[in-house]
């Protein structure tokens, strides 16, 4: 086994789209060993072939002590609503509230090309969307609202740098309206839904 190198966010190989593993072999499973010790050497909680460079369906996840090296997985079903922090080995310093479904049931093939279905819910269920999101070119900041994204970056100047260019585009009101807002909530009371 070898610890391989987890690319980082600015990587464009982390967009690509992974393709399915037409079935699993020795080669597949040397690459799910390696990923394992890679995610537990890091450490974190899940891997997907993707961060360390590999165009495949594979994703490996330690959840409650319990290990999978999964194939080609996918959603089959989800229900409910978490929203909850996340980070991720290919954002390090990055951690942000992301909406994912609460409970979820997932296809996918075992390291012995088995297909196997795993129900999970709350950590289970976000490590599983999390990891299948990365297979699919998708990063947990992508799925992060404009809000979140600025305030998790850290320094208050860059925040404010970058909240000024959200109104710009449109996505946060204007201050006018943010104050004019506050000063109507003030007059109607406490009791009085939001105006923005």
């Amino acid at each position: 086994m070898a610890i391989l190198e987890i690319l980082t966010k600015e990587n464009p190989r982390l967009r690509v789209k992974a393709n399915r593993v037409p079935r699993v072999d020795d080669t597949v499973r040397r690459l799910m060993d390696d990923m394992v010790e890679t995610m537990l050497d890091a450490p974190g909680v899940g891997l997907a072939a993707t961060q360390v460079g590999v165009s495949q369906r594979v994703m490996v996840m330690k959840v409650d002590n319990q290990l999978y090296t999964l194939a080609n997985p996918e959603v089959i079903r989800s229900s409910g609503e978490q929203v909850g922090f996340e980070g991720c080995l290919s954002v390090p310093g990055y951690i942000g509230e992301v909406a994912r479904a609460e409970k979820v049931t997932m296809r996918a093939l075992n390291r012995n090309g088995k297909e196997v279905r795993i129900k999970g819910e709350g950590l289970l269920a976000r490590a599983i969307q999390h990891e299948i999101d990365h297979l699919d070119g998708v990063l947990f900041i992508d799925k992060m609202g404009p809000i979140a994204k600025l305030a998790s970056r850290g320094s208050l100047n860059a925040f404010e740098r970058e909240y000024r260019q959200a109104q710009r585009r449109g996505e946060i009101p204007p201050d006018v309206d943010i104050e004019k807002a506050l000063t109507d909530l003030e007059r109607e009371g406490p009791d009085s839904p939001p105006v923005l």
